[in-house]
This record gives structure tokens, C-alpha cells and sequence, in this order.
């Protein structure tokens, strides 16, 4: 007779990550499956504390991603979803559309394709002359633009506490995992940095700027590394040059949408990012250093490869970091009247960008499975848009390896 041997678990459903895609995780199981008992282990004494509670708080209407892309589909849908959400909790928010702008002829050809692209993805878009303009942004000029009108502003952070409140999961803050036994017939066990030990039938992996780290503590090969990319911004003191928001044309060669303009829920216009190679995964300055995670960074194959293919844009954004004047006739590109003083430094965020070994940026949401674990490797902007379909998605895989353990 074979003996099963009995496993006493804290909880079924154990999320690693207390960001808004692990909350939304967690939010999104409990819907689905009531009953479920879901535990959160986020590291720091709160939620939010990193890329969700450090971006520009936008609302993205999904025009940049390719049509049919995770990043696409979730962010159109998660552009609804969200400002119902945030209207059913009383969560700050608002709908302002933006103007995505060309400033040189070089960049007519890249608007028109993203009129295209703003079309198959379902986003209803306005084609604008130079003239029109004017009527959104009286001080931003431009060639040509277009205007997406369901674009807007959101309190992500206050989303992220409603969720953790919403889920009915227990969160546990100040535990950070540094230790994972991953046994497939039996579930995970994992150990806090306090010491505690907390066992379930099924681990997620939403860990943002470590989830590579997380999922080879779980004995999977995540198959690409995080690079943190410093994104640095600055605050505008005279926030009346700007309405909305305001965009420049990107280039698609890179993830990244460029120094822009953007009204935040408080009334305060933010400018930027930019965006430069932190050296630690935590680095919101050139002064935070951490060797073993720049040494991390190194060894990757892929992050030498990136350096070579992308020097030149990287150089471009490194002088925009150093140099004020630098970044400030960045932004008059696309606001002429912008001068130096206007610019007010602001708190800067990290994005957790997954590269390859071949040096590619991983350019849509990476999410893998592997034995009693799902990984989110990839959830940089729109995550914060797209949070409620990226739970939901993360929650089906969860529940169907729970299902069948």
C-alpha cells in the first residue's frame, strides 16, 4: 500500500508580489473561485511601492501595440475595465484623451502607421493638421498629431490598495522570498527573509523587478533576465503650458514611448521619462549601486548583445540624464515655450525590462508555467492599464494547475 504523506498548507494560491498585477492576481481568483485561499508575500511594508506606484499614472488606450499582441488586446479591455473599476471604488481617475504628435516629416510616416494600428486595434483615433492642434493644446506644436480619445489618468496605487482590500486574501507585507522548495507531486514551500516558512499547493510569480530571480528560486529557467531601466522625470512649475496629455511619435524599434507630457490626477503635469540602465533593480538614482545585481546584469548574454544594437539611442537618453538643457530641448520639441526653470525634478520609477539572450527586448506580456508555478516575466507599461485581464489570465493558469494537483 503506498502511503501519501499529508502536507498541512497555509493557502492554495501563493503570490509572490504585491504590485497591481499581483493583487489583481489575487483579486481575480477569489473571484473566480470563491473559497480559494490566496496569500500575497510582497517585500515591502506596503503595496505598490515600485513600477506601480512610480509611473505616470496613465490610462493607455492600447494605440502603440502590435494588433492581436497580449499587450494590445489586454490594454484596450483593461482601458475600460479600469476606469469602471476606479468609478464603482471612488478611486481617482479621469478620461482626457491625449495628442500623439510629429514634430519633423521624418515622423508623418510613423503617425500614420499608428492611425492604422489605433484602427485594427478597435481605438476610435482623429487625424489633426498642424492647426488643429490648437484646439486640445494651445502651446504644443507640432506638424501633425493625432488624438486618442480614451486615454486618461488613474490613482494606480489607491487601485492596488482596493484590490489587496477586494481580494479577501491575506497579504503579508515585509516578506521577502529567499528561498523556494519546489516539490511537484506535493506544492511550494517558501521562506521569508524573517524566517517564516509558508507552504502552498501552487506559487505565482508577480515579483516585477526580481520575478527572473523568483522563478529560478522555484528551479525554472525564466529563459530571460530583467535589465532595470531607470526612467527619471521632472516636475512642471508652470503645469498650465499643458492640458492633458501629450505624446511624442515613438519609434518602434524600442519599447519605450519617449520624454512626454502628462496631467496627472493632482493637477501636476509630469515630464518624461527617459530612459537609462540602472545599476541596481531598485536603482531610482546614479547613486544607488548594488555590484552583485550589475555583476547579474553582466553575465547575461543578452544585455551585451542589447548594448551593441542599441548604443546609439542609449548615448541620446544617457546625455538627456546628465544634462538638463539636454532634456529641456527635448521636451521643446514638443512644448516651445518650456525653459529650464520650469523643470522640477521629480520622483523617478524603474521598469523591469525582460531581455533575451540574443540581446532582443522581450516587446509583449511573458507569462510561462512551469510545474506548481506561473511566472510573470514580462509586465512592464500598460501592466498597470491591463492589470484586471493580466489577473484573470494569471488566475486561469493558476487555477487549472491547482485543479489538477
Amino acid at each position: 500500500m503506498v502511503q501519501v504523506r499529508e502536507v498541512a498548507y497555509d493557502c492554495d494560491v501563493l503570490v509572490v508580489g504585491g504590485g497591481i498585477v499581483g493583487l489583481s492576481t489575487a483579486y481575480a481568483i477569489t473571484r473566480a473561485a470563491p473559497g480559494t485561499r490566496v496569500t500575497v508575500l510582497e517585500k515591502e511594508p506596503g503595496p505598490a511601492r515600485h513600477q506601480t506606484g512610480r509611473n505616470s499614472g496613465v490610462i493607455h488606450s492600447g494605440i502603440y501595440y502590435r494588433p492581436g499582441s497580449l499587450k494590445a488586446r489586454y490594454a484596450v479591455r483593461g482601458a475600460a475595465e479600469m476606469v469602471k473599476f476606479c468609478a464603482e471604488y471612488g478611486i481617482a481617475h479621469a478620461v482626457t484623451g491625449k495628442l500623439i504628435v510629429a514634430t519633423e516629416r521624418s515622423e508623418l510616416p510613423r503617425l500614420h502607421a499608428l492611425v492604422q494600428r489605433g484602427r485594427e486595434n478597435g481605438i476610435p483615433v482623429r487625424e489633426l493638421g498642424a492647426a488643429q492642434i490648437a484646439e486640445y493644446e494651445p502651446q504644443v506644436r507640432g506638424l501633425a498629431a493625432i488624438h486618442v480619445g480614451t486615454t486618461g489618468v488613474a490613482d494606480f496605487a489607491g487601485v492596488a490598495r482596493q484590490l489587496a482590500e477586494a481580494s479577501g486574501a491575506e497579504i503579508r507585507y515585509g516578506a521577502r522570498v529567499v528561498q523556494v522548495d519546489r516539490r511537484p507531486e506535493l506544492g511550494v514551500a517558501v521562506r521569508t527573509a524573517g524566517g517564516d516558512i509558508v507552504r502552498g499547493r501552487v506559487l505565482v510569480n508577480c515579483a516585477g523587478l526580481y520575478c527572473d530571480e523568483v522563478a529560478r528560486l522555484t528551479g525554472d529557467e525564466p529563459e530571460v533576465r530583467i535589465v532595470p531601466f531607470r526612467g527619471e522625470y521632472y516636475e512642471l512649475a508652470r503645469p498650465g503650458l499643458v492640458r492633458g496629455l501629450v505624446y511624442p511619435v515613438p519609434d518602434p524599434a524600442f519599447p519605450f514611448l519617449g520624454v512626454h507630457l502628462t496631467r496627472g490626477i493632482d493637477g501636476g503635469v509630469h515630464v518624461g521619462p527617459n530612459a537609462v540602465p540602472a545599476l541596481a533593480r531598485e536603482g531610482y538614482g546614479w547613486g544607488v549601486v548594488r555590484p552583485r545585481e550589475v555583476a547579474g546584469t553582466l553575465a547575461w548574454p543578452g544585455a551585451w548583445a542589447m548594448a551593441r544594437q542599441h548604443w546609439r539611442y542609449g548615448a541620446g537618453e544617457f546625455w538627456r540624464s546628465v544634462s538638463k538643457p539636454a532634456f529641456t530641448e527635448a521636451v521643446r520639441r514638443l512644448l516651445p515655450a518650456v525653459r529650464p526653470d520650469d523643470l522640477v525634478r521629480a520622483a523617478p520609477g524603474v521598469r523591469a525590462q525582460a531581455v533575451l539572450r540574443d540581446g532582443t527586448l522581450v516587446d509583449d506580456f511573458l507569462i510561462r508555467e512551469g510545474a506548481r508555478t506561473v511566472h510573470v516575466l514580462n509586465a512592464p507599461s500598460p501592466a498597470a492599464t491591463a492589470s484586471l485581464p493580466i489577473g484573470r489570465s494569471v488566475a486561469r493558469r493558476a487555477l487549472a494547475v491547482l485543479g489538477s494537483s
